[in-house]
């Protein structure tokens, strides 16, 4: 039989159990079926477990009746964390958080309890990662989620330690992206004129258009009289509450606004309020565009769809550049000796850095492509679009496609 030691009521009791450890019990609360809740502590000399009961007694006196006193595993914390995470983050930021716990976290720390996790757990997430290959990128992405994870268990009372908590990120990687040169850029719009959806890859490459606000534009947000154009949607495909289960509905946080198209595709806001902004456009797009609004009908009134009037996917998008790369014959080659194509986003990257090379101020760039720390206002956008127009130009000279042409 185990050896008890009198307390005075209320405070917990303290015993040796048969296997020789030291047991420190005491009751927290209440359960939502009104039942006594007890916790224990086990420890090997009686000098560590009175240190656990009297730190635990302090917390529940300081912070009443917490979760922390019944620690669970980080998978059923997982659960739990990523049911709440739907209803309030964006649905691509919940689609990638779900898969990293899913497919990384939980197969490598899932059955840890979270008051157990050490350091060296958290680490053998990003070893897991690293051995199959994945990018150094992949793995802070990961990194970061299980630190978010961690520290919402944390603000819901659970105990997990700080040791656990700041380890170390994998490190930092630099970005392979990088801008096309004048002369790439201009070869792929050389071979861009020869299509009728020039206009797309001119908005790419002088505007700086995300992909998806380009395939998210609506004609009647293109004002080719005025020759701006109003960047306020883009289009997603958004998950459906249930994995391939049109009739289950979309998988939305609450405020999330959103319009329906067809299928999946939806016209979603921007993830921060500057991604809202008035553009001009420089005349050649202009006169690109009035050519491809003949060409194209779209139910959505989408300016650039499929050829039979549907949203065009992101690959579709993609594979549509690289056919314009390839057949450019431009290739990237990255600082570790390696060739590849361009990527689409990459163009992005090419009109910010030729705005710079023009001498565009970093506030009139930003007001541009939309970044988030942006200065201005939205009345600045409207109102002052001398300069930004004149910012455009001067990239669109670069390339050839100045008003001469």
């Amino acid at each position: 039989m185990g050896k008890h030691k009198q307390r005075a009521k209320g405070t917990g009791s303290i015993y040796q159990n048969t296997r020789g450890q030291w047991v420190a019990a005491m009751e927290v609360g209440w359960s939502v079926r009104g039942t006594r809740q007890r916790v224990t502590f086990k420890a090997r000399t009686e000098a560590e477990v009175r240190a656990k009961l009297a730190d635990a007694q302090m917390r529940l006196a300081v912070e009443g009746p917490a979760a922390s006193f019944s620690s669970i595993t980080v998978k059923r914390w997982a659960d739990i964390w990523l049911a709440e995470r739907q209803r309030t983050v964006r649905p691509g930021t919940y689609v990638s958080d779900r898969s990293a716990v899913c497919r990384w976290i939980i197969p490598a720390v899932g059955h840890i309890r979270l008051d157990a996790l050490t350091p060296m757990d958290i680490r053998r997430v990003a070893n897991q990662q690293e051995s199959s290959g994945l990018a150094l990128t992949t793995m802070r992405r990961t990194h970061a989620v299980l630190g978010k994870l961690l520290t919402d268990a944390v603000a819901e009372g659970y105990r997990v330690s700080q040791r656990a908590r700041e380890t170390a990120s994998p490190g930092s990687g630099v970005t392979t992206r990088q801008p096309l040169s004048v002369e790439d850029a201009t070869k792929i719009l050389q071979v861009a004129a020869g299509r009728v959806d020039a206009s797309r890859w001119i908005a790419a490459l002088i505007e700086g258009l995300r992909p998806a606000e380009a395939l998210g534009l609506t004609w009647e947000m293109v004002d080719l009289d005025a020759g701006t154009m109003t960047l306020a949607w883009q289009l997603k495909a958004l998950p459906y509450a249930h994995t391939r289960d049109p009739e289950s509905g979309f998988r939305v946080p609450r405020g999330f606004e959103s319009r329906h198209l067809v299928g999946a595709y939806h016209l979603v806001r921007p993830k921060t309020r500057s991604g809202i902004r008035v553009i001009p456009l420089v005349p050649r797009l202009v006169e690109a565009l009035r050519v491809w609004k003949g060409q194209v009908d779209s139910p959505y009134d989408l300016v650039w769809p499929r050829e039979d009037g549907s949203p065009r996917s992101a690959d579709f998008d993609r594979n549509q550049w690289y056919e314009l790369a390839q057949e450019a014959r431009v290739e990237m080659l990255l600082p570790d000796g390696t060739i590849r194509h361009p990527l689409l986003y990459e163009a992005r990257h090419t009109a910010a850095t030729m705005m710079l090379a023009n001498g565009i101020d970093e506030t009139t760039i930003k007001a541009v492509l939309g970044h988030s720390s942006v200065l201005s206002t939205q009345t600045y956008l409207h109102t002052d679009q001398t300069r930004t127009r004149m910012a455009l130009m001067a990239s669109a000279e670069m390339l050839g496609l100045g008003d001469k042409f």
